[in-house]
């Protein structure tokens, strides 16, 4: 046991290494250029008068690729012709957040140095590996072109809500500006909550300009007709994918992580999910649950044990026999690639047999969604009941069911109408 430095009262094991505290902070910045920060924090400048303008000089600081800076800024405050006392308040509004402490010194990071040193190093590999690509390109095309040069504090509501603001005459979907909010909301929650650069979240209140129409209520589904056509028209072991995907409701990423050990007498267990070459958890904790399936989803389940197909193997037309499923055991996969035994990959079946299949029928909008969708909505028609139907489709909210999944048809909205007939006998 050895005496660290001067301090008798701190000692350090021989072999051991004491981290000192700069090493163990998330601020970017050393504690020498902290006190200097901390000691110029207080500002009182006086306005001045600059040709037709009042304005404000202020201290600010800079924080850019790993270099700290202390900078001037210029404030036009209001025209010349308004009184002191006025100006002064404007003044004070802009000083009251630096002499408070609202701005704290983390704020001064560049918004560009935070986001590619910090969010995509540390925060994107934690997302999907599809939700990281979709992040990148909104990163990329959209937030760094535009707020790449400001600091963190410099992104205040005014500046953003101006920004979703300008979208109002965009061709950009709305889905797309959904998008854009999201990504920015999350970094700059990231940049709040976790590592302390900012005081509040200036996304909070942000708000996107209305659509000049409003959006289709409708959404596509396949009726059961429809949907025995075209299980006949794709080969299996997919048209079995299809076949659950539509008979359950569950999502393909469900499926496709789907293992033996899942598969009950009257249930399936969803425990796992596998998307793009990632395995986790399902997407929410009401996902993660056993319900109840009908014996024909259970009945074809078990024929892929004894079904063989053939299929292309080489070049020059050869064809060979495979097995569907070639090991059952309770932890091998329910739907395994014919060649190599591995996870299907949802966009190679959808791409390859199922869109293939439903433009045949002329049903071009059919994609996985629209078959999760049809599921919500055939219990719906078939009269089951509201909380049920959101237990089976595994939703934390019976809106999602009502509002995205269950569509109203006009079959059944003739039957509700009709049955005011009898009120008024």
């Amino acid at each position: 046991m050895g005496i660290l430095g001067n301090n008798p009262a701190i000692t350090v094991r021989q072999g051991r290494a004491i981290v000192v505290a700069e090493a163990n902070s998330c601020c970017p910045f050393p504690r020498k250029d902290l006190e200097r920060m901390a000691k110029r924090r207080y500002q009182a400048p006086r306005p001045f008068k600059r040709g037709a303008w009042w304005c404000l000089l202020t201290w600010t600081d800079d924080f850019t690729g790993g270099i700290y800076k202390r900078r001037r800024q210029w404030h036009k405050l209001a025209p010349a012709k308004l009184g002191i006392r006025e100006v002064q308040k404007l003044a004070d509004e802009i000083l009251h957040p630096i002499n408070s402490g609202l701005h704290s010194i983390g704020s001064a990071t560049n918004f560009a140095h935070f986001v590619n040193t910090t969010y995509i190093l540390l925060e994107l590999p934690l997302l999907a590996s599809s939700t990281q690509e979709r992040y990148s390109g909104v990163i990329n095309n959209y937030l760094l072109p535009q707020f790449g040069t400001l600091t963190l504090r410099e992104l205040t509501p005014a500046t953003l809500q101006a920004y979703f603001s300008g979208m109002v005459n965009s061709v950009l979907s709305a889905e797309s500006r959904d998008k854009i909010r999201d990504v920015l909301a999350s970094i700059l929650r990231e940049a709040k909550t976790k590592y302390g650069l900012i005081s509040t979240n200036p996304m909070e209140n942000v708000a996107l300009p209305p659509q000049r129409r409003g959006r289709r209520r409708h959404k596509p589904y396949i009726t059961r007709q429809q949907f025995e056509q075209l299980v006949q028209w794709i080969s299996e072991p997919y048209a079995s994918m299809v076949f659950v995907a539509v008979m359950t409701g569950f999502r393909v990423s469900e499926l496709a992580a789907l293992k033996w050990e899942d598969v009950h007498a009257d249930a399936i267990t969803i425990d796992e999910r596998f998307c793009r070459g990632d395995w986790s958890e399902p997407k929410s904790e009401a996902s993660n649950a056993t319900v109840a399936v009908n014996q024909e989803v259970i009945e074809r389940l078990l024929a892929l044990k004894e079904m063989t197909i053939v299929v292309n193997w080489g070049g020059k037309g050869a064809k060979k026999s495979v097995k569907a499923v070639r090991s059952s055991r309770p932890n091998d996969l329910v739907f395994q690639g014919l060649r190599l035994g591995r996870p299907m990959q949802d966009h190679n079946v959808l791409s390859r047999h199922l869109k293939p299949a439903a433009r045949k029928l002329g049903l071009d909008f059919v994609n996985w969604q629209v078959l999760r969708r049809s599921f919500g909505t055939w219990l719906k028609i078939a009269g089951a009941d509201v909380k049920d139907t959101q237990a089976l489709m595994r939703h934390s909210r019976v809106s999602t069911t009502m509002d995205i999944y269950v569509q109203d048809v006009p079959e059944s909205q003739r039957r509700a109408v009709n049955k005011l007939s009898n009120l008024v006998q």
